[in-house]
């Protein structure tokens, strides 16, 4: 049998940003949008989650060396470029390590409601959220933005991508949210229905863990098996407060 997976994906979400702290104040400002005055791509992380990312390097850093990552991908947004960094700074990798950005990780696109927070969705495009309400958050596609399933067809892609190059490998990914969510519904073969209860359950923390491993005599060709999720042990056992915080775009959670 080939085995075609690696044998180790890790899924880890960004560190606090900006823009989380920023949605968290304007909805309790009762604000339609969001003070944000740059690009959602150009978010920086705050300054805790940069304190977060340090906490995950060195917590991988504590790590036996074949549980550590030998392949780091990373959305090129910055919040998450930057979690990558000083996750590999701080010694989650090796120094060395290139960290290859791949825009098919990024977050998904928010078309006309970026910026907007849930309440402003309701405010300035009624019809939007009426749509939201109707399709649910799954199907739904804001005129200019991604649905759920259009962030799952190019994570599809990734994953061939992993395949065909990193078999074998340990492959740590650095993006967002409703990535973590969506490789999930991939990787397990999950329905609707129960990628949404896992949301509905709460959002991933930032810098969070998700952990699959080979199995390779599961199924005809090996799957990988999930070991854990939105593990925050981390950012725990070195003291530094884990946030949950949805992504500045409403559209992330709403």
């Amino acid at each position: 049998m080939t085995i075609r997976w690696p044998a180790q994906l890790i899924i880890a979400r960004h560190g606090q940003s900006a823009g989380n702290v920023a949605r968290d104040a304007a909805h309790e400002a009762a604000a339609d949008r969001i003070a944000l005055s740059i690009r959602d791509a150009d978010v920086p992380l705050s300054d805790l989650g940069r304190e977060q990312a340090a906490s995950l390097g060195r917590w991988f850093a504590r790590q036996p060396e074949d549980c550590r990552p030998d392949v780091l991908l990373s959305s090129p947004y910055l919040r998450a470029c930057q979690t990558a960094r000083l996750f590999r700074d701080h010694g989650g990798a090796a120094g060395e390590e290139p960290i290859c950005f791949d825009e098919r990780l990024r977050e998904k696109e928010f078309g006309i409601l970026d910026g907007l927070t849930t309440g402003g969705i309701r405010n300035i495009f009624p019809d939007q959220a009426e749509f939201r309400r109707l399709l649910g958050k799954f199907y739904h596609r804001p005129p200019g933005g991604e649905s759920w399933c259009d962030v799952i067809l190019r994570l599809r892609s990734v994953m061939d991508t992993i395949s065909l190059h990193y078999a074998g490998r340990r492959v740590m990914i650095f993006s967002h949210q409703v990535v973590v969510l969506c490789m999930r519904y991939i990787l397990e073969s999950l329905t609707e229905t129960e990628i949404l209860a896992i949301d509905a359950r709460g959002d991933v923390a930032n810098c969070a863990v998700t952990d699959y491993r080979l199995e390779a005599d599961a199924g005809r060709d090996g799957r990988l098996v999930l070991q854990r999720y939105n593990v925050t042990a981390p950012m725990e056992e070195d003291r530094t407060p884990v946030t949950k915080a949805p992504d500045a775009i409403a559209g992330a959670r709403g």
